[in-house]
């Protein structure tokens, strides 16, 4: 793999890169616990092998207090004590979600989701999923690289 992403796309498509951005706020913004964002964030990015995504979001936790056992336990949250029904019920839904299209999320998984969320919940549960596919999509294809040493205030 080069060192080099391919193109220098934070600096293409601004009007496109802002609105990746937005959507990002707003779903931190929003109804669910930033902690559980970034759990789905960090799980989604695990499983697409997104390796600047990973870096970004294993640090995000460890800066809002994440225990560092719990946030390696992340990729085997089923075998885990650290979670909890509410978050285990995300992430399986992260996992159901991000498997589209080889998988379609079932009626289990939903009703799953449906026994610790609201609806406004699911939908912004939903969206952050969405949100974390694209940025991983972008930095994988591109190939935009981990720093050495994350930005300031990263």
């Amino acid at each position: 793999m080069t060192h080099a992403a391919r193109i220098p796309f934070f600096q293409l498509a601004q009007p496109c890169l802002q609105a990746m951005i937005n959507l990002s706020a707003a779903v931190k913004k929003g109804a669910l616990d930033p902690r559980l964002v970034e759990l789905l964030n960090l799980r989604v990015s695990q499983i697409n092998g997104c390796g600047v995504c990973v870096d970004m979001h294993w640090r995000d936790l460890i800066k809002q207090g994440a225990e560092p056992r719990h946030v390696n336990a992340v990729a085997g949250w089923r075998d885990a004590p650290f979670f909890s029904d509410r978050e285990r019920a995300a992430l399986r839904w992260a996992e159901a979600v991000n498997a589209i299209p080889h998988k379609t999320p079932s009626d289990e998984d939903f009703a799953e989701l449906q026994a610790h969320f609201s609806e406004k919940e699911i939908a912004e549960l939903s969206y952050a999923i969405a949100a974390i596919r694209g940025w991983n999509s972008m930095n994988i294809s591109l190939q935009n690289q981990i720093p050495e040493v994350p930005p300031p205030g990263f």
